[in-house]
């Protein structure tokens, strides 16, 4: 039996396919689409029993080859780009291949964990699990949307579980494909290292320099959700995920400095010695952005604790630094090879 990973060579599914792959319990099939090839790397270090691309995947599975030999689907694949403008392309990507699994999963009983994301609230300042307090900002966003109104619509038809997971700002190891997609962490990491300072937007939306706060989560905390749902069979719904808990983008800011600091042999600095010595500075926030950004964010958490997850989250300190740690020993190992 196949416990199939779409999206399996992205961010949150390469890091959920290396977990598995330890987990020795299952086989994975890892689907993707490789045209972007420099996304193997997610996968080099991990177990799988077959790869398939996306649309050859769609068409052996609705032609039945895998009937019967499917565990679970975990869907994480999807264009992430929230600054992508082709409707078309993002529904038929996100919403139109969603579905397809979703009435495949119903018809054949398979257990569905597809990813979902908090860009289904837009501007809201609510951030619950109800359609009150989803108005998306963008076609990335709306996409998520339509496809979680469906598969609530198709709810009393479900013939086994159905788990929606809608991610936060997520930061870790194996997102450097994404580009200028890659967390706020991956960033600041990288311009650390190149520029010696780090750069944030000024103050938006009633918040100072620095001042938006986003709920920023661990990919270490994200594959440990979807494990929890792949290991609990009886648990179906839509949860976000996400720590509960919004820091400012200048908490992930020294968190990333000072744990580069660390690695240096240097002490670390407050936010205002960092703003003081120029390590921190605040550039012009983009004209693209205005109107299509969220400026905070925190996720209710009280459904997916009420479905039993009952683990803690990392902080901003706590995930970013160990992050910065993983960032180094990757740099390490690149060079020694």
């Amino acid at each position: 039996m196949y416990i199939i990973v779409t999206g399996a060579a992205g961010f949150i599914g390469s890091n959920i396919v290396k977990v598995l792959s330890e987990r020795a319990e299952y086989d994975v099939l890892a689907v993707d689409d490789l045209q972007q090839g420099d996304k193997f790397s997610n996968l080099v270090d991990c177990d799988v029993a077959d790869y398939m691309e996306k649309d050859e995947f769609l068409r052996e599975l609705n032609g039945g080859a895998l009937d019967g030999e499917i565990a679970a689907i975990l869907h994480q694949g999807a264009c992430s780009d929230t600054t992508e403008t082709d409707g078309r392309y993002m529904m038929q990507n996100n919403y139109r291949y969603s579905r397809e699994l979703f009435e495949y999963c119903v018809s054949e009983e398979v257990p569905l964990i597809y990813a979902s994301s908090a860009a289904v609230y837009g501007a809201s300042k609510r951030f619950r699990e109800d359609r009150a307090s989803e108005a998306p900002l963008n076609v990335y966003g709306y996409s998520k949307f339509l496809f979680d109104q469906y598969v609530r619509h198709q709810w009393v038809d479900r013939s086994a579980q159905i788990v929606g997971l809608r991610y936060f700002n997520v930061y870790g190891v194996r997102e450097q494909h994404k580009g200028r997609m890659a967390s706020v962490a991956f960033h600041f990491f990288n311009q650390y290292q190149a520029q010696g300072k780090v750069k944030l937007f000024v103050g938006t939306g009633g918040y100072g320099n620095g001042q938006q706060v986003r709920d920023f989560v661990s990919v270490e905390d994200a594959v440990q959700v979807n494990l929890y749902f792949l290991d609990h069979p009886g648990e179906s719904g839509i949860f976000n995920v996400g720590t509960g808990a919004a820091q400012s983008f200048n908490d992930v800011a020294v968190a990333t400095v000072n744990a580069c600091r660390l690695h240096e042999g240097h002490d670390p600095l407050a936010l205002e010695d960092l703003q003081r010595n120029g390590i921190i500075e605040y550039i012009n926030f983009p004209p693209e952005l205005e109107g299509k950004y969220q400026s905070y964010t925190q996720a209710d958490i009280s459904a997916l604790r009420s479905a039993g997850y009952a683990e803690p989250f990392l902080t901003v300190e706590e995930g970013v630094t160990r992050y910065v740690g993983q960032l180094y020993e990757r740099r390490s190992a690149r060079y020694q090879v």
